[in-house]
């Protein structure tokens, strides 16, 4: 774990309540309750490298303007011992505080130190997470959607590991319910056409090449076996053949793209252990359901959302009850903390019944997070590509990864918070220059990786520096990059608490641009020999926090391009 920025942040906060205690002891400010009081980085540079709100958040207290209150607090400050060397009012009465010289070479230290580990934290404090994302239905193709959502819960997980969560990742298949049933209906149509051509297709049916293809090889295996059998047992055997092999297409497919899972859990079992069951028995025995026309209603008034039907008048068990039984699974069956689910926006009226649902159970429905994502629009020459999955003409996942590379793909889709869509530019994905931001960052760190090789070859290779020599970096390209690298371990850290890593792929992007400045500005070799060991320190420091950030999203750091 990163020492540096979490010592500086935690000797500011004790300076300035410091400060004000002194200050009401002096009598420069009335007695009061310390007020709480922010300390973060600003945004801009000239406004110092840390900012502090605190006499706008004592005004009320202190019964002063915050300005009077800010002189006060910065007459009785002592920055001895800590990472910065002065502190100045601006505006209304911000505390804005500067680093000292010392503070660079240091992190440029701790990353040495850390190597691999620079960037981890611990903010979970091992709390145990379930990652859900994907967990497409097993009835055809993944779409590009899916690819989204693969990337995104892919990259979350990572980044809440790094921060400190024991995460677990997984693929829920609904291998039950309303969506495989039309999918037997579907397959079985395309069987039976193969020795009926007129036997009819059902209106709201799959009709993607998928289908098709699984009845003729159900058909090459049994021939007309099935023709004069049973629907119903007809359905049963098709759906029992082709499930399990479009289950292992997504399985395939995904590996393909990266994203590898824990636990495949299958909807199916809730059904057969009984979980499914359970849910609505339990729902009962604590006086949150009732009867209405033949159904079995949720009280979901009592937890903040509309009633809604749990059991039809037919007695089949609508949409939610699996979900809720699975996640009475997720939460007290297998006693996970978190449960994290990755599901596209249109899911956005289904989440407060789930959280109703877990709160009925007698659970914390905070313990339920769900990350909402947007559409994706994918773009060629300009124009938006059309898609329809149910006709059969969408461009899948597969063919996505056929076109671009997975870096790319895992990099771009990576690149937009949740909530924002996205128009994803085929063309662009597969530019080689510095208009495809991967192509930018891997090239950043392709430079570094020759810096090093043409260092190497005239005998010259990194090693640890003095602090005297790390002094040496004084340039404000030198110290603009440091700073950005110093930020690392809080930006993961806020990328697991606002579950949004599209900030790492931001801030990679932010590391290159100004490496590339300071490669352009500073000599490296031929510099002197301790300020080339300092320079030389700076790459290796760029070249580990480039990986490190990378290897979040399962993107590649190549040392050639």
């Amino acid at each position: 774990m990163s020492q540096i920025v979490e010592q500086a942040r935690a000797q500011l906060r004790e300076a300035v309540s410091g400060a004000i205690s002194q200050a009401m002891e002096k009598g420069d400010l009335p007695q009061a309750q310390v007020p709480g009081f922010a300390l973060e980085v600003p945004a801009d540079r000239a406004h110092g490298d840390w900012s502090c709100n605190a006499a706008m958040a004592g005004a009320k207290a202190f019964h002063a303007a915050p300005r009077k209150i800010a002189e006060a607090i910065a007459a009785h400050l002592s920055l001895e011992g800590t990472w910065f060397s002065q502190c100045e009012i601006a505006g209304p009465g911000f505390l804005n505080f500067t680093y000292c010289p010392s503070f660079y070479g240091a992190v440029l230290q701790d990353i040495e130190r850390l190597g691999k580990d620079y960037g981890k934290s611990n903010l979970g404090q091992g709390r145990r997470v379930l990652v859900e994302y994907v967990s497409a239905n097993p009835t055809g193709p993944m779409h590009i959607g899916n690819a989204r959502g693969g990337v995104l819960g892919d990259a979350l997980s990572a980044v809440l590991e790094a921060a400190g969560y024991e995460v677990e990742r997984e693929f829920y298949v609904n291998d039950a319910g309303n969506q495989v049933n039309r999918y037997g209906f579907s397959i079985e149509a395309r069987y039976m056409q193969l020795f009926q051509p007129d036997f009819p297709f059902p209106e709201d049916g799959y009709a993607g090449e998928d289908v098709t293809e699984n009845a003729k090889a159900f058909a090459e295996i049994h021939g007309d076996k099935y023709v004069h059998c049973d629907s119903e047992a007809r359905r049963k055997a098709l759906i029992s053949y082709a499930i399990p092999k479009n289950i292992q297409v997504l399985h395939d497919d995904l590996l393909r793209y990266r994203v590898e899972y824990d636990n495949w859990f299958h909807e199916s079992a809730l059904h057969e252990g009984g979980a499914v069951d359970r849910a609505v028995e339990l729902m009962k025995e604590k006086g949150f359901t009732y009867e209405k026309e033949g159904a079995l209603w949720f009280k979901g008034e009592s937890f903040g959302c509309e009633d809604f039907v749990l059991v039809r008048s037919n007695g089949v068990p609508t949409y939610i009850v699996p979900d809720i039984g699975y996640h009475y699974n997720k939460l007290v069956t297998r006693g996970f903390d978190l449960a994290i689910n990755v599901l596209g926006a249109d899911h956005h009226g289904y989440v407060p019944r789930l959280r109703a649902t877990i709160a009925a159970l007698g659970l914390d429905p905070d313990r339920l997070q769900v990350v909402l994502m947007q559409m994706v629009n994918l773009v060629r020459d300009g124009e938006t590509v059309k898609l329809s999955k149910r006709s059969g003409k969408a461009i899948t996942m597969a063919n996505l990864l056929d076109e671009v590379p997975v870096d790319a793909a895992r990099f771009l889709f990576n690149s937009y918070e949740p909530n924002t869509k996205i128009d994803f530019d085929l063309d662009l994905a597969v530019q080689q220059d510095s208009q495809n931001p991967v192509y930018y960052v891997q090239y950043a760190h392709a430079r570094i990786c020759s810096i090093l090789r043409n260092l190497a070859a005239d005998g010259i290779e990194p090693r640890s520096c003095t602090p005297e020599e790390l002094a040496l970096l004084t340039a404000p390209e030198e110290l603009e990059l440091i700073r950005q690298l110093s930020g690392f371990t809080d930006e993961v850290a806020n990328a697991a608490r606002n579950m949004d890593p599209a900030r790492i792929t931001r801030y990679v992007v932010a590391i290159s641009t100004l490496f590339h400045k300071f490669y352009n500005t500073c000599r490296v070799k031929g510099a002197g020999e301790g300020l080339t060991a300092a320079r030389l320190s700076l790459c290796t420091a760029a070249k580990t926090v480039l990986e490190n950030a990378l290897a979040l999203f399962k993107v590649t750091a190549p040392e050639t391009m």
